[in-house]
């Protein structure tokens, strides 16, 4: 291994005051072999800010860096890798800079990196320090600078080249002060002010560090290249800086490069838009300012809607959004929204049985509603029913939990739509789940109401009007058409065969016994231990949740097998922590102590952490404990009547033991595999400022 820097303390660690001074001699290796993949580099590079004292752990630093390369990749076009994280382990923003030989993939499209920067934040660190990190980022995008890097012969050179842009010398007092969080053009003439486009922008990622800034500057120089008027607003970790609202008014076009969502999106209604993630807004600067460009001159162009952040518009060529991505946001935005209303309503449910008995479900002979509904109609605090104040205060509680859990599909339907159309669709779509529910077409019904009434009140507000009607079409004409035509469609097209549909599942669910019950039972527990959370977990809890609505035994069954199975990831963990805490990290064992309660309440995103840092590992072992309580849950004929709570609602479950002993079994499996499968990695040796320091150094 060739390692190639200046030994110098100008810059060292411990001695070292100046937050500003991020980068020095002994974070700098130069034409160094880190190892072949990005997780040996930035091992390598935390190995070196711990030996400087910057950061106290290695793998403190590893864990996040790597969960963020699982997000996305940090190759960036012409051979640069930026990996970044904010962690509890680093003492203050740092960086460790290697310039690789061989070179190692970070996922970029062109070629893999030779130019690395490893960028450590503190977890609780200020804005100044995210400023500094931003300006390394920005200065990336600048040929100049990375050539410069490329051609530096010693440590000391690179530090002085990193510390000139993140820590520049103060600009002449005439010179106009520079902002970090809106980069403005230069002002221009009067007389080309009129000819010359207008463009703003938003640029975000999920740590705010890197992308953010990097999508901002390519951007920027992009637009000065094609002699645009170019504003951008960078939503990152710095302060932000909003966009003056008579920029936006006279901007002929917004470009969103973010991988989170845009904050104030609002602000934006009406512009023709070019949506993208941070990467192709650093790749590909100069065809997005094209397209935006473009799409200030076309009447049809897509364009923001409404308010809603989660709002999405239909898909374009300018955009890396696909009708997959699409698809899937906007099922989630309904399932996200519905999820509240089956917390509050199942639970409530669940302790009008606690209180009143099961039979607050059953209707008397002759009556038509259930009994719950009757008690809590009829009686009164003075007019107590003949089981006394504990069977009211169930039926109380019953009808209270029954009307919220019947906004199940109008809300799954109408936040569809709002994630189509914003604010125009919630109308037509409630409506569409109101008539989903009263036709019994359930969750199919939902699904497919609030799909037709998004897109028809999409299609609707696209339609050309008169200036004078435009005014009327959010409040008026695209409710009341994409109400008239998604409930005409629902009642007299789709309503009965969606009702068939939904019945036949309900009949073959509960006519499954033996073996099919547990390939069922195995199938669910998959889906929940996927992707913790995800729009496959999402899936499986909503199928249950709908024939929870429908109360039969199959239906109380497939509940069961869902939170059961659901609970196994962030137990599996827990467990798995406890018994071989050696093969975690100490973030990791702190984690594991929290996961014990989440996994207890049935909230499998305790298990995120572990899947982030380590996924080809965690998933397929929690999948495989998943598969096993879910099997066992079928087979044992466990009944659940609430629709969360985890442990605590233990009073709504048949068959207890059963219960108990398929969670068991699988959240031994889960740990059992998970740890078979960390003790056949190779885990890096924790370098200590004796060995960097034993190192060859050549002056």
């Amino acid at each position: 291994m060739s390692d190639t820097h200046t030994a110098g303390t100008a810059h060292g660690g411990a001695q070292d005051p100046d937050p500003t001074q991020i980068i020095e001699v002994d974070t700098v290796a130069l034409d160094v072999d880190a190892g072949r993949d990005n997780q040996a580099v930035i091992t390598y590079l935390a190995q070196r800010l711990v030996a400087a004292g910057r950061a106290t752990d290695v793998e403190g630093l590893v864990t996040p860096a790597m969960a963020r390369e699982a997000q996305s990749a940090t190759g960036l076009p012409g051979g640069i890798a930026i990996p970044h994280c904010r962690a509890e382990a680093a003492q203050r923003a740092s960086l460790a800079f290697a310039r690789l030989s061989p070179k190692v993939d970070f996922g970029a499209k062109d070629a893999p990196a030779d130019i690395v920067f490893l960028i450590a934040a503190p977890a609780s660190g200020g804005s100044e320090h995210m400023k500094l990190l931003s300006s390394l980022a920005r200065a990336l995008v600048r040929p100049d600078f990375v050539a410069q890097l490329r051609s530096a012969k010693d440590a000391a050179t690179i530090v002085e080249l990193v510390q000139g842009v993140v820590s520049p010398a103060p600009a002449a007092p005439s010179a106009p002060a520079a902002t970090t969080d809106a980069v403005t053009p230069p002002p221009v003439a009067d007389t080309t002010a009129a000819e010359r486009p207008t463009v703003v922008a938003i640029t975000a990622c999920p740590t705010g560090i890197a992308h953010t800034y990097m999508a901002a500057d390519s951007l920027t120089y992009a637009a000065e290249r094609a002699d645009v008027d170019f504003v951008v607003e960078t939503q990152g970790s710095s302060k932000t800086t909003p966009i003056d609202p008579a920029v936006i008014a006279r901007a002929g076009a917004v470009i969103f490069a973010t991988d989170v969502g845009v904050k104030g999106r609002e602000r934006f209604a009406g512009k023709p838009v070019i949506e993208s993630g941070t990467k192709r807004a650093i790749n590909e600067p100069d065809v997005m300012i094209s397209e935006a460009v473009a799409a200030s001159k076309n009447p049809n162009a897509k364009k923001v809607g409404g308010s809603a952040s989660t709002a999405t518009d239909a898909s374009s060529g300018s955009s890396e959004l696909g009708w997959g991505v699409r698809t899937r946001q906007i099922l989630l935005t309904g399932v996200s929204y519905m999820i509240p209303f089956v917390a509050a309503g199942g639970l409530l449910i669940a302790l009008g049985f606690l209180f009143g008995g099961y039979e607050m479900a059953l209707k008397p002979n002759g009556a038509t509603d259930p009994l719950g509904a009757t008690i809590a109609l009829t009686n009164s605090l003075t007019n107590l029913p003949s089981g006394g104040f504990m069977q009211y205060l169930g039926g109380v509680f019953f009808e209270i939990g029954s009307l919220a859990f019947f906004f199940l599909v109008p809300a799954l339907a109408g936040y569809i739509a709002f994630a189509i159309a914003d604010r125009p669709g919630l109308a037509p779509g409630f409506t569409a789940g109101y008539i989903a529910s009263v036709v019994g077409a359930g969750f199919i019904g939902g699904l497919v109401g609030g799909l037709i009434a998004g897109f028809v009140a999409l299609w609707i507000s696209r339609i050309p009007l008169p200036q004078w009607a435009r005014g009327l079409m959010p409040v008026v004409i695209i409710p009341l058409l994409a109400t008239l035509i998604t409930g005409a469609l629902m009642l007299m097209v789709l309503g009965r065969p969606l009702k068939w549909i939904t019945t036949s599942l309900q009949d073959a669910l509960s006519s499954m016994s033996g073996s099919s019950v547990i390939i069922l039972g195995v199938i669910l527990g998959l889906m929940m231990c996927f992707d913790l959370g995800g729009p496959v977990n999402k899936a499986a809890y909503a199928f249950a949740v709908q024939g929870l609505a429908i109360g039969g035994s199959a239906d109380l069954r497939i509940m069961a097998t869902v939170m059961c199975a659901g609970m196994v990831p962030p137990l599996a963990m827990a467990l798995a922590t406890t018994i071989r805490p050696k093969l975690f990290t100490e973030p990791e064992r702190e984690n594991g102590k929290a996961a014990w309660l989440l996994g207890a309440s049935f909230i499998s995103e305790g298990a995120i952490p572990f899947a982030a840092a380590d996924p080809l590992r965690v998933i397929p072992s929690m999948m495989a404990g998943g598969a096993v309580t879910g099997a066992l849950t079928m087979a044992f004929d466990v009944g659940l009547r609430a629709p969360h709570g985890g442990i605590f609602v233990f009073f709504a479950m048949t068959n207890v033991l059963g219960f108990l002993i398929a969670l068991a079994a699988g959240t031994v499996v889960g740990a059992v595999l998970v740890v078979a499968a960390k003790q056949l990695r190779s885990k890096p040796v924790v370098a200590t400022s004796a060995t960097v320091a034993a190192q060859p150094v050549a002056a």
